[in-house]
């Protein structure tokens, strides 16, 4: 049997309404609406009440969300996953590189999202995929992933705010001269492709800042932070200035030292969308990249 989300309050207003509350702690008007209608429920002490119950100082109050409807195209594969993190609200994995994100018509099968899904269905967990970070295919590092709808609403809400956190390494082509440098420069889609992005006057703000950790002798190792989260802004940026990423063969870079972008996700910073406590989680170089470098 699958077992439902839930989540437990106690409360700590005198005479607030249930649906006052709900509200209060970060619950969608959305949600709420299937939470009454399609298989959820409200209980207050352990017994079923409805939005407008006015509650105690001190009432338990337990949210049973309906289960969830599984994406399209969306099918439960096994497989090996890096789980570096794991409670009731969330998932991170570490991600190899050439594993996509979510199946696409090139790559229907073996993607973070069939294999979490995989994952999922073995715990009986009544949840769809939610991803809250995605990565390229071709780049390997941390992703976050919220085990229901309402997990992946508060950490958007945290995106929306800046408060999620991300940080990369990366090798670029050739020597780069300053030690740090901060990159705002707009990002748009290219006219003459669906995939490739560019900069260009009309694009959205992007705002990337650069630290230089390494200089070898035609290559730079860096360590870059996204304040904004444009489709392949590190790829589009750092190629603006001269140093596209090594293996990065879309925008500019070669491929005789790596058979993909050297780029990887090595940190992630937010605040537990229930507990409210800071989580950071760092994930080292695959060797592919660290064997440049050596």
């Amino acid at each position: 049997m699958q077992k439902q989300f839930q989540l437990q309050f106690i409360n700590q207003i005198q005479g607030q309404l249930l649906r006052e509350a709900i509200a209060n702690w970060g619950i969608s008007k959305r949600a709420l609406t299937a939470i009454k209608f399609d298989g959820g429920a409200l209980y207050v002490n352990g017994k079923e009440q409805n939005v407008r119950h006015p509650l105690a100082i001190g009432d338990e109050v337990t949210i049973v969300f309906p289960l969830e409807q599984v994406s399209d195209g969306l099918i439960p594969q096994q497989g090996e996953l890096d789980i570096v993190y794991e409670d009731e609200a969330l998932l991170i994995v570490n991600k190899p590189a050439f594993m996509s994100s979510i199946p696409s018509r090139e790559h229907p099968d073996g993607s973070v999202a069939n294999l979490v899904y995989g994952y999922f269905h073995q715990q009986q967990l009544a949840s769809t995929v939610h991803i809250v970070t995605r990565l390229d295919r071709d780049t390997s590092g941390l992703m976050v992933i919220a085990k229901h709808r309402h997990i992946h609403h508060l950490m958007s809400e945290q995106q929306k705010k800046g408060l999620v956190h991300r940080e990369y390494e990366a090798v670029v082509e050739r020597v780069i001269v300053e030690d740090k440098q901060s990159i705002i420069a707009p990002i748009g889609r290219k006219d003459t492709s669906i995939i490739e992005r560019e900069v260009r006057e009309d694009g959205q703000y992007a705002h990337t800042d650069v630290t230089v950790l390494a200089r070898k002798t035609n290559v730079t190792h860096i360590r870059l932070k996204l304040h904004t989260g444009r489709t392949h802004q590190i790829r589009v940026h750092m190629s603006a200035i001269g140093h596209p990423l090594v293996g990065d063969e879309l925008y500019g870079g070669s491929r005789t030292q790596l058979n993909r972008q050297a780029l990887h996700c090595c940190y992630v910073s937010f605040e537990h969308p229930l507990t409210k406590q800071s989580l950071h989680f760092d994930s080292a170089l695959p060797r592919d990249i660290t064997e440049i470098l050596d």
